[in-house]
C-alpha cells in the first residue's frame, strides 16, 4: 500500500516511520512535518493512505480530510492526534480510523489491518463483495446505479435491490474503479451508464436522475465541469 504521513512534531512523526518500516506491504511515499507539503503530495493522488495529525499550523489534518472527500480523492485518511474533540468530524469525513496518542504500535498495526480487508472487499473481478456481520453479499459491479453516504452508513442502489454497508465513500470509490463510476458529490457515487438526466438543483449544484430507480442523486457544478469537459 502506498502511504503518506503528517505530524507537525518530529518524535512523533519517527514514530510512524518506525512503524511502518516493519510492514512488509508499505510502501511510504512522502513523511513530512509540514503540513502544505502534505497537501501538495495529495494533489498528486498517489497514495492510498493518509495518517495525519489533525492540529498543526497552516492546514490542519480535518482540512486535509476534507479536501480529499470534496474532490473525491482515492485516499483513505487515518487521525492520529491527542486531541480527542474531534471525534464526530472525522466520522462526517468518512475516516477510517481515529487513534489518540500516545498509542502502542499494535494499535496502528490492527488499523492497517482493517484498510487492509477493506481494500481486498473489491478485488473479485466484477463483483463488490460486502462482509458485515457474519454475513456476505457479492453486488455485480455492472448492476449499481448510485450509492448515498448517509450518517454512518452507505446504501448501494442496483437495478434490483438496496444495499446498506459501513464502508465509507472513499473505501467504497477504490472498489469502483471502472470508468463508468464519478464521484458526483461528496455523499454520492454514480454510474453514468445508467444517468438519466442532469437538472440544476441549486446555484453549486444539480440532481442525477437514473434508469432503474425513481431516487435521485446529486451532483456538484465542479464534477458536472468536469463531465463536460471529459464526458461529453
Amino acid at each position: 500500500m502506498k502511504v503518506g504521513i503528517v505530524d507537525d512534531r518530529q518524535i512523533d512523526l519517527d514514530k510512524l516511520k518506525f512503524i511502518l518500516q516493519e510492514e512488509k506491504d508499505v510502501e511510504l511515499i512522502f513523511a513530512t512535518t509540514d503540513s502544505e507539503e502534505a497537501y501538495q503530495e495529495i494533489q498528486k493522488n498517489k497514495i492510498e493512505l493518509l495518517i495525519a495529525d489533525i492540529e498543526m499550523p497552516g492546514i490542519s489534518g480535518y482540512e486535509l480530510a476534507d479536501i480529499i472527500q470534496t474532490h473525491g480523492l482515492l485516499i483513505t485518511v487515518i487521525f492520529v492526534t491527542a486531541k480527542s474533540g474531534y471525534a464526530v468530524q472525522a466520522f462526517e469525513l468518512n475516516v477510517h480510523d481515529y487513534i489518540l496518542k500516545p498509542y502502542t504500535k499494535e494499535r496502528l498495526q490492527q488499523s492497517l489491518a482493517r484498510f487492509r480487508e477493506k481494500q481486498h472487499a473489491g478485488n473479485l473481478t466484477g463483483r463488490l463483495v460486502l462482509k458485515q456481520k457474519g454475513h456476505i453479499e457479492m453486488i455485480p459491479k455492472k448492476d449499481i446505479i448510485f450509492a448515498e453516504r448517509t450518517g454512518r452508513s452507505t446504501t448501494i442502489y442496483t437495478t434490483d435491490d438496496e444495499h446498506t454497508t459501513y464502508l465509507s465513500m472513499n473505501e467504497l470509490e477504490a472498489s469502483l474503479r471502472e470508468n463508468n463510476f464519478i464521484r458526483s458529490h461528496r455523499s454520492f457515487l454514480i454510474n453514468l451508464h445508467f444517468v438519466k438526466s442532469f437538472s440544476v438543483y441549486t446555484k453549486k449544484s444539480y440532481s442525477v436522475t437514473f434508469d432503474g430507480t425513481k431516487k435521485i442523486a446529486m451532483l456538484t457544478k465542479d464534477k458536472m465541469d468536469y463531465l463536460q469537459k471529459y464526458y461529453f
